[in-house]
């Protein structure tokens, strides 16, 4: 069942995760220095630290604490300065007593899930980070569901674990992760001990930052050479919306794995629209059926030119869509007409429009289709045109 064709293009379908994290993270150079800079008096003074990390979806934040709590734990190692860490994920343990249970089975998993006060367990907690002298770093990922609750005192309790005389040898630092801001959520206590100064933002990814993702990314999982390079330009404009880094490797991989199983064994352009048009599409039936002839046409004659490209030019679009005019019995408007139909077109999102220099100098616009095979999207505009055909000849 599944081993009836060997991969012809992913070499390493692992590092297609979201679970996977690179050596190195491309574009999140900035806060891996400032965490840095942050948790130096860890393994300096002994010290506990906190961090609060805030950003939309997909702008690498739990990816840079994976790679920063990894670096810290094999820098640790080196220096004989034992570390270890927990990333908790608030959303699936979202109450104080799952956060801590799941500490507590980092070091022990036979701890029983029942029978236990939350101050029982972080009593429970202190012994074992006393016992193996170790600096420990407790992670919260989407802390905001767990403050929601209302639960600050368990903030406050692991902000101030150090207190009670844990000694140098050993400390617990913390670090939350939201989308949100919400240390404005904490009591004055809890805040005067996290350090609000310590917030570290993450923008939107760029489109030419999600590009070098999108292409480092492919390095390590396709085999060389079995992505072109205007498919990584496409992936990187359509995720460029939402400055998403897990959308855009989501779209490589589905795109990656559609390609599998083509002929020509290459992701191209119609793999990697497929592929968005998997996670969302925003080209449905009803969009299509409203368009009048003309529009229509134009869509035709887009896709057509399209083929496998990502991009197309104005000016070949309108080339084909002269053509496609002819076939259909259709007068070709001129120019300006065509560039109304184009952007109607783009405002209904069935197009999308990029203006881009070229190399004497001046300006050229492109055409892509956002979510939609072009050879999918040409048979359905098809279809409809003969079926409006049909519908129009008169009964014999």
């Amino acid at each position: 069942m599944f081993d009836e064709k060997r991969s012809v293009i992913i070499k390493d379908g692992r590092k297609l995760s979201f679970d996977y994290v690179p050596d190195r993270l491309v574009h999140r150079e900035e806060q891996m220095s400032t965490l840095r800079m942050l948790f130096r008096p860890v393994f300096e003074d002994g010290r506990c630290e906190t961090a609060f990390l805030t950003g939309t979806v997909g702008t690498g934040k739990t990816a840079t604490v994976k790679r920063f709590c990894a670096d810290m734990m094999t820098y640790g190692a080196r220096t004989g300065l034992p570390l270890d860490y927990v990333i908790v994920n608030c959303r699936q343990r979202n109450s104080e007593s799952a956060v801590v249970l799941q500490v507590l089975r980092h070091f022990d998993p036979g701890h029983p899930d029942r029978g236990f006060s939350v101050s029982e367990m972080l009593r429970t907690l202190r012994r074992q980070v006393d016992t193996k002298k170790i600096r420990l770093v407790i992670v919260l990922d989407e802390a905001d569901i767990l403050i929601k609750k209302n639960a600050v005192d368990l903030i406050y309790q692991l902000s101030r674990f150090n207190e009670e005389n844990i000694g140098v040898t050993a400390s617990v630092s913390l670090i939350l992760i939201a989308q949100e801001y919400i240390l404005d959520s904490l009591d004055a206590a809890s805040l005067s001990t996290f350090k609000k100064s310590n917030t570290i933002k993450f923008g939107r990814y760029r489109r030419d930052e999600l590009r070098d993702i999108v292409k480092m990314r492919s390095d390590e999982a396709l085999l060389p050479g079995k992505i072109r390079d205007d498919a990584i330009d496409l992936i990187a404009d359509i995720s460029s919306e939402w400055g998403d880094a897990r959308q855009a490797i989501d779209i490589l991989d589905k795109a990656a794995r559609s390609g599998e199983n083509k002929e020509k064994g290459i992701v191209t352009a119609e793999e990697v629209r497929e592929a968005k048009a998997m996670i969302y599409s925003d080209v449905s039936e009803s969009k299509l059926s409203d368009l009048d002839r003309n529009h229509m046409i134009t869509l035709l004659a887009v896709c057509r030119c399209m083929k496998d490209k990502a991009y197309v030019t104005t000016g070949d679009a309108e080339r084909t869509y002269a053509v496609v005019c002819e076939e259909y019995n259709e007068t070709a408007r001129k120019h300006t007409q065509f560039w109304v139909y184009v952007q109607g077109l783009e405002k209904m999102s069935l197009l999308v429009t990029t203006v881009r220099g070229d190399a004497d100098g001046g300006r050229t616009t492109y055409i892509s289709l956002p979510d939609i095979p072009s050879k999918v999207l040409a048979k359905k505009l098809e279809d409809l045109m003969d079926l409006r055909t049909a519908d129009a000849s008169p009964y014999l």
